[in-house]
């Protein structure tokens, strides 16, 4: 969605004599001339202007400052990194090195990483030593936690520019969301519970991206499957959860499945946004006419009113012309059946849907971060 400034803040010091729009813009202006941004800086820093007036507490003013020097210093750091597609691997840090759920994420990381795609890890050991030992450290990037235990960080990692310290939990658990287009959980305890859970809520309630969330266990093993069967029988039966949520969800049972099921996700679907009161889906190769025409049926369930349009790009995306070149489609999504609109990935990334197509070996491969 579009930013929209924050005026309360302005008038607030207005109120009381003190104008300090004029005085912050002019700062800014000297160290970022001309950045379409500074209406979002000049508001960022009258809210601690508007902490600092109130002055209530120590402790709260702390936290503020520890996580925006954790903001700033990961969206540094990252930067680097923006053009490179990147899977967040989540699982036990107990996982000793002898259990065949080690090799398999070992074997995950070496996949991933040949298919060019970084694995974001929480950089320590079990499971997130396993898939950055088989990716590499060139492919590897670690968010890693300060405990009083366990807080190491694994030797692929370790003393390299690829390893990012948190402080806090919410900081590190934005970046392992915001920087995945893909996810892959492998079992572990109430820390890979948690995320999983945070994950598939997210990206339910449309506050995080779409993309492939895969739960990836050893041939034979039951652990997803048994919370799978707890989803089933107790939150859909309930219906705590819509019956298509689960559809945000792959079961796998081997590493080539866990991969093929990314590469699979972006083969058409390229990124997603909100422009105004349209959903846009962007995409590598426009749909056939019929692929269109049975949309209008089959997924009129996501439109809250009108149909599915495809266009070409019309300049209205002017902060992201880059994918100029895409195909759009359009509708007025609901907004809340996001497991259905997994489905209409699905329907347009399948090849036969497609009015062109290219060998997989000549597509262009994209940065894939959705907005």
């Amino acid at each position: 969605m579009p930013y929209q400034p924050n005026d309360l803040l302005v008038r607030h010091f207005q109120s009381i004599g003190v104008d300090l729009t004029s005085k912050i813009e002019e700062q800014l202006n000297l160290v970022s001339p001309n950045s379409p941004n500074i209406p979002i800086y000049r508001d960022m820093m009258l809210t601690v202007l508007r902490m600092a007036q109130e002055d209530h507490n120590r402790w709260n003013a702390k936290i503020t400052l520890q996580a925006l020097r954790e903001l700033e210093h990961a969206f540094r750091v990252l930067e680097q990194f923006k053009g490179r597609r990147k899977v967040t691997v989540f699982g036990s840090a107990r996982t000793p090195v002898e259990h065949p759920l080690y090799a398999l994420a070992r074997e995950l990381g070496e996949k991933l990483a040949q298919s060019n795609l970084m694995v974001i890890t929480g950089a320590g050991g079990g499971i997130m030593a396993a898939a950055h030992e088989g990716a590499g450290r060139d492919h590897s990037l670690g968010f890693n936690i300060t405990l009083p235990f366990e807080q190491h960080a694994n030797p692929t990692v370790g003393g390299t520019a690829n390893l990012l310290p948190f402080h806090f939990f919410f900081t590190r658990k934005l970046f392992f969301v915001k920087e995945a287009d893909a996810l892959v959980l492998c079992p572990g305890g109430f820390g890979t519970l948690d995320e999983a859970l945070e994950v598939l809520t997210l990206i339910q309630t449309g506050k995080s991206p779409l993309v492939p969330v895969v739960l990836l266990d050893a041939p034979g093993g039951s652990f997803w499957e048994s919370v799978l069967d707890f989803i089933r029988n107790q939150l859909e039966a309930n219906r705590y959860i819509l019956s298509s949520d689960l559809k945000l969800i792959r079961l796998v049972y081997n590493v080539d499945e866990a991969v093929s099921e990314i590469n699979q996700f972006y083969s058409n679907y390229h990124s997603s946004r909100w422009l105004k009161r349209q959903f846009v889906i962007r995409m590598n190769h426009p749909l056939n006419d019929q692929a269109l025409e049975h949309m209008q049926e089959a997924f009129a369930d996501l439109c809250l009113s009108d149909h599915f349009h495809q266009h070409a790009y019309s300049g209205e995306e002017h902060d992201e012309a880059q994918f100029s070149h895409l195909a759009r489609l359009s509708f007025t999504f609901n907004a809340r059946d996001h497991g259905r609109l997994r489905e209409l990935v699905d329907y347009i990334n399948l090849p036969e849907n497609w009015a062109t197509a290219q060998p997989a070996s000549q597509r262009k491969r994209e940065p894939v971060k959705v907005t």
